[in-house]
């Protein structure tokens, strides 16, 4: 079902592959081939670490071929120098050029974003993305509007009070609230059943974030989003978000602000040393 195959004239009978599996159901005797019973099957992760650790390329699973994948060297990897400086780097952005993004480096980037861990590698996550500025205008009006009908009704629950207050404000200044002018989004969506499913859309907006910004991206973690869908979950339909999911979004796009320089930040967290 997985289809694991070894080709045996590249096989070491090393056993890595074997001793990797996260699943433990790769067998491997002597220097027999390794193989994967039919009645372990269904407990493969489909996690392809089988595929990645072979040092020959002998092993192929789900009908990939290794040879189509990027071989590693400690040159793939950037620097401890080179990733401390992205980080302290980073900035949440908040004013934009009213630009689309170039639509193939947001197709690479949510090529590359499906690469983020899921638990047990379940990958039941669903992007659901803004990709056109005019979608983004059109989303506002719809956004303002259903804010607007929520408060003539005066149906908003107690704890979204303040969502009733913002809807209250000028068009253009709730607008730079929730928007900040972005023409992009992302959201990030996964069902409820998917084992650690708040751990993983929270990591693909992570793992978004720093990839949007290492191509020169502005991005802003969408809190306001989450706090108006959450009030007003029929919102949910119109950005094609399951009723049930667990969501989270991002804004992105040309940023039209630069930084010049890293915030300080090193002794805020506080860090304590586990001795048992």
């Amino acid at each position: 079902m997985y289809q694991f195959s070894v080709d045996e004239s590249l096989c070491t009978h090393c056993g890595l592959c074997a001793v990797d599996c996260p699943a433990c159901i790769i067998d491997q005797e002597g220097d027999g081939l390794p193989s994967i019973s039919p009645d372990k099957e269904e407990l493969c992760y489909k996690c392809q670490h089988c595929l990645a650790v072979c040092p020959t390329g002998a092993i192929s699973i789900l009908g990939k071929n290794p040879a189509d994948s990027r071989p590693l060297s400690s040159a793939s990897f950037p620097s401890f120098e080179q990733m401390d400086h992205f980080i302290r780097s980073r900035r949440s952005i908040r004013h934009y050029q009213d630009k689309n993004v170039d639509p193939s480096l947001i197709s690479n980037l949510l090529k590359t974003l499906a690469y983020a861990p899921t638990g047990v590698n379940m990958q039941e996550l669903t992007f659901n993305v803004i990709d056109d500025k005019d979608v983004m205008s059109r989303f506002r009006d719809t956004l303002f509007a259903t804010l607007a009908e929520a408060t003539a009704k005066d149906s908003f629950p107690e704890q979204f009070a303040r969502l009733k207050e913002i809807a209250e404000l000028p068009r253009d200044v709730a607008s730079r609230l929730i928007f900040r002018g972005a023409p992009h989004a992302l959201i990030v969506s996964g069902p409820p059943e998917a084992l650690c499913v708040d751990a993983d859309v929270v990591l693909s907006v992570a793992y978004f974030d720093l990839l949007a910004q290492s191509t020169g991206l502005g991005t802003l973690w969408w809190g306001y989003l989450k706090f108006i869908l959450t009030a007003v979950p029929e919102l949910k339909s119109v950005l094609g978000i399951p009723e049930d999911h667990v969501f989270y979004g991002a804004l992105f796009g040309l940023p039209a602000i630069k930084y010049a320089r890293t915030t300080q930040k090193d002794n805020v967290a506080e860090i304590k040393r586990v001795t048992l």
